[in-house]
């Protein structure tokens, strides 16, 4: 008999970490735009995802360090709690430097969060249904990542930057008020664990040596996909094509249907060939990208990412947190977030250095080739015995 995977607190999590990615992602495709407004150079606006990736990768190894001996409640209810301030005060100037400044806020508060609200969860499920728990987890955050920069591109076009703000922001506090009412678990080896006992480390907080490797091949997807995160509005300009949107809404449609699939696959055969799968597609998808002249291509790219990308990144947290003990999850939850504000942040940075250089259709068709680079250590990586691990005992916090 299965154990019981959809109880309330779960659903309730799911749905608190649907609106806060929500809230957070309306800003990923806006604010480079917003910033070119403000007479930002390509650097710049290559900045303002790579400053944000920093804030998030230099905080994670202090929560990862907290979450092998406190209590999750606390964690993730504040940090959407600063995750919202920050949100609220991003229209408060139109300097640039301010506003970079803003965004590394934006990323340690985003660091912060995402690693307890994945620690949350991942104490949720059980581990007989890590693959499938996980992929039910991971549609808020594929939704969120896919839905809300539809949403928020459309509003940045009919409306001011400032109202999509206020919009965000309202998100978020849905998001607050619905973590506030979650039941959360512990697991015994955390409760038992006493801070002055566990000495910390910052690289032994930052990176977690048993799953190190699906955390490398993180980085090298997200590389790759990071040149759609920074530039896909401004390509649309460029190129005339008005219903941009419609990549990430195609792509949160089949991203819905896949991943749930995706995680029982993972359950029954291990991340190995989904991976190889997942990564061949989201290389198709970006190619389709760079070739796109109308809709019809934008909404077929959508389609290859949401099937994809949009199944890739919960199998690799999954596949992570599978090679982990449980009172290290904390921080492969970090590492694995961490690998992701990573690849993107260099993404930005480096392309957007590139960008003054060739057109963003060619930013997209260099940046692929991190995808193939991905595949490789995949295909060859060595065939290793997967971690089964036992359910840990848990108490309510």
């Amino acid at each position: 008999m299965k154990e019981p995977l959809w109880t309330k607190s779960f659903i309730m999590l799911i749905f608190a970490n649907l609106f806060l990615f929500m809230s957070f992602q309306m800003l990923i495709p806006t604010l480079p735009a917003y910033i070119k407004s403000l007479g930002a150079s390509g650097f710049e606006i290559g900045l303002v995802t790579a400053m944000f990736s920093i804030g998030a990768v230099l905080c994670r190894p202090y929560i990862g360090f907290l979450l092998r001996f406190s209590a999750r409640k606390p964690l993730v209810v504040l940090s959407a709690v600063a995750l919202l301030f920050v949100t609220i005060i991003h229209p408060i100037t139109q300097i640039v430097a301010i506003v970079l400044i803003i965004r590394l806020l934006h990323g340690i508060a985003w660091g912060i969060s995402t690693t307890a609200n994945g620690t949350a969860a991942v104490d949720i499920v059980p581990n007989s249904r890590l693959g499938e728990g996980m992929g039910y987890f991971g549609l808020s955050v594929t939704i969120g990542m896919i839905v809300a920069p539809s949403l928020g591109i459309f509003l940045y076009q009919v409306t001011t930057f400032t109202n999509l703000i206020y919009i965000s922001s309202f998100l978020g506090v849905i998001a607050i008020i619905l973590f506030s009412v979650v039941q959360y678990e512990t697991p015994e080896e955390v409760r038992k664990a006493k801070k002055e006992e566990i000495p910390f480390s910052y690289f032994g907080s930052f990176i977690e040596k048993s799953s190190w490797y699906p955390a490398l091949i993180t980085v090298m997807v997200t590389f790759g996909y990071g040149t759609i995160v920074t530039f896909i509005v401004i390509f649309g300009d460029e190129r005339g094509i008005k219903q941009i949107f419609l990549f990430y809404l195609l792509n949160a449609i089949m991203a819905s249907i896949s991943r749930p699939i995706a995680g029982k696959w993972f359950d029954k055969h291990g991340p190995k060939s989904l991976v190889v799968l997942c990564i061949s597609l989201a290389f198709i998808g970006l190619w389709v990208v760079s070739l796109a002249h109308s809709n019809l291509m934008i909404a077929i790219a959508g389609v290859l990412f949401g099937v994809g990308f949009g199944s890739l990144i919960p199998t690799l947290q999954s596949w992570t947190l599978s090679q982990t003990p449980p009172e290290r999850r904390g921080v492969a939850n970090g590492m694995f977030f961490s690998s992701i504000d990573l690849g993107i942040g260099l993404s930005g940075l480096i392309f957007g250095v590139v960008a003054q250089f060739v057109e963003i259709a060619v930013l997209f068709q260099i940046s692929s080739i991190f995808l193939i680079i991905a595949l490789f250590f995949v295909l060859f990586q060595r065939k290793e015995k997967r971690r089964v691990l036992p359910q840990p005992q848990k108490i309510s916090s």
